[in-house]
């Protein structure tokens, strides 16, 4: 990296030159920088609000499952079989679902090559587990803190190849220029915590700010991250997909996402009036044939966590409606209540499906708390660590924004459709589709970083952007 000043107006503002400036230090932006090392690309530099700010590292949501090709059992699968679930979804390219379905197993043992303790058997078969619109089995985790490891390991990774890092950077504007008659990226302008600026000239530049946290009212992302499309559209970059955002139920005082297990033990589900304690009521009753239907379907919210509307009718997303109907239409307020079962509840009246999925986890047990704690006990000690004690108090949920499935658009090699030198990595990556499945939008980042790493090394490794028009575009 080389460094000069360059005067804006009456101010000395430091100019960096990187060759491929990394911006965002999520999941995918870290394995992007520690992919261009691997391929060779030594002059990278992480920019970055902080290490510890992004989603990955400060969320569960769908970040709590990593999909994969299956490498389980007797359930055999193929990249074509698994890009097929991906296109079926609707809004995913037919060539993006085939380079994410190839690389999965790939960029996964990258990970556990790194550390990443992802469950095993006796015979070192990875586990895997049926996740939101999977037909197999393909999805694994480490709990609720899957891609907050998976940060850990990178991180570790990033340090042990000594990429330069620098935190406490608001990126505020993308800058670009022409070339050869298109307009490309050419570097940064960015605010550092004192409000100074910086300017960074950069030949790449690797874009994984995630997803526009910031623009939900009632949002499961984190709130230290508020995304940064807008960089890139102001900057002039293709979307696609943008009405795509993924919706699903999550408790609003620490935000995290009721999937899994926190639905498959089937709290008991009630709202109240707005001081949360008076006029309780067990509200979803009225719209179910049985307590044994509706225990069923909130069973399955489990795996089908997020809403869809496919599964309104008779379906488990008829409890998404009813929640946001009760919660914004009604102005009431809803907990999960793990403390007791619900009103009638009998494990003999639930579905096949749902009463020996209890019974083979050694779960028919006698509170929705007790089952929570058989099946997964770190679900339970995250919110104990995080002041909620589900022993003594209800879960306040509503139906929140989780993940937007559009982005900015890019090809098969994670470039700009239209804003040449740019890559889109991770959620702000327009690839996910409509009906993705759960835990696919941890792998497509993996994925896109090895993708945008390959592609700089091998087609942009020498500089050939004019140093006077990053200069003019500094100013």
């Amino acid at each position: 990296m080389d460094r000069e000043t360059l005067t804006v107006g009456k101010t000395k503002v430091p100019l960096t030159w990187v060759h491929t400036l990394v911006i965002g230090s999520g999941a995918a932006g870290l394995n992007a920088a520690v992919q261009l090392r691997a391929n060779g690309v030594e002059d990278v530099l992480i920019v970055s609000e902080g290490l510890d700010k992004g989603t990955s590292i400060n969320t569960g949501s769908d970040k709590q499952t990593y999909y994969k090709l299956s490498m389980y059992g007797a359930d055999a699968d193929a990249p074509r079989e698994m890009a097929q679930t991906y296109f079926v979804g609707g809004g995913m390219h037919g060539d993006l679902a085939m380079v994410e379905a190839s690389l999965s197993a790939r960029a996964f043992m990258h990970l556990v090559n790194l550390g990443m303790p992802f469950p095993r058997d006796a015979f070192g078969q990875f586990v895997g587990y049926k996740t939101d619109h999977d037909p197999r089995q393909r999805a694994t985790s480490i709990g609720p803190y899957t891609s907050q490891a998976m940060c850990h390991v990178l991180i570790q990774r990033v340090r042990e190849l000594q990429v330069g890092v620098r935190e406490e950077r608001n990126v505020v504007q993308l800058l670009t220029c022409e070339q050869d008659g298109e307009t490309r990226v050419c570097g940064a302008l960015a605010v550092c915590a004192d409000g100074s600026f910086e300017v960074y000239g950069a030949e790449n530049v690797v874009f994984a700010v995630g997803g526009p946290g910031g623009l939900y009212k009632t949002s499961v992302y984190p709130t230290v991250h508020t995304g940064a499309i807008g960089l890139a559209l102001l900057a002039g970059a293709q979307a696609q997909g943008l009405p795509e955002s993924q919706y699903g139920l999550a408790s609003i005082g620490y935000r995290w996402n009721v999937s899994g297990t926190y639905m498959q033990v089937i709290p008991r589900i009630v709202s109240t009036a707005q001081d949360g304690v008076s006029d309780e009521r067990e509200f979803l009753t009225e719209f179910f044939g049985s307590t044994g239907e509706m225990a069923s379907q909130v069973f399955l919210k489990g795996y089908q966590w997020p809403f869809d509307a496919r599964k309104v009718i008779g379906g488990s997303s008829l409890i998404d409606i009813l929640i946001y109907i009760e919660t914004v239409e009604k102005g009431r307020r809803v907990y999960l209540d793990y403390r007791r079962d619900p009103n009638g509840f009998a494990f003999a009246d639930l579905s096949e499906e749902a009463r020996t999925y209890l019974e083979r986890s050694g779960a028919l047990l006698d509170t929705p708390y007790d089952r929570l704690r058989k099946m997964n006990p770190g679900a339970t000690d995250l919110y104990l660590e995080n002041g909620i004690d589900l022993t003594q108090q209800p879960l306040e949920v509503a139906v929140c924004a989780q993940h937007n499935n559009g982005g900015l658009g890019a090809n098969h090699w994670w470039e700009s459709n239209n804003l040449r030198h740019l890559f889109p990595v991770g959620e702000v990556n327009g690839s996910h589709g409509v009906y993705r499945p759960g835990g696919s939008a941890l792998n497509s980042g993996q994925v896109g970083g090895f993708r945008a790493a390959e592609y700089i090394a091998h087609r942009y490794p020498a500089w050939q952007v004019s140093q006077d028009a990053v200069r003019r575009a500094g100013q």
